[in-house]
């Protein structure tokens, strides 16, 4: 799997406290950065409730065929 190399800043006490963490759980830091991201992540992606809110009335004048179209069955 490949892996874009990004960079980010941490201020002083979450490099500390990431680096700690690393090193208790003997991964590296970047792993652990993934791990948390992965977490965040999955608590805060969209549903397609979510998604479907956000976009509603995005086209109002968009053309959508009759719903009798629909029953060719």
């Amino acid at each position: 799997m490949t892996k874009p190399r990004t960079q980010v800043y941490f201020r002083e006490e979450q490099r500390r406290r990431i680096d700690a963490l690393a090193q208790a759980r003997g991964v590296t830091m970047a792993e652990i950065v993934r791990r948390a991201v992965d977490s965040y992540l999955d608590t805060q992606a969209p549903t397609p409730e979510d998604t479907l809110t956000a976009t509603f009335g995005s086209l109002p004048n968009a053309d959508a065929p009759d719903r009798d179209e629909w029953d060719r069955g």
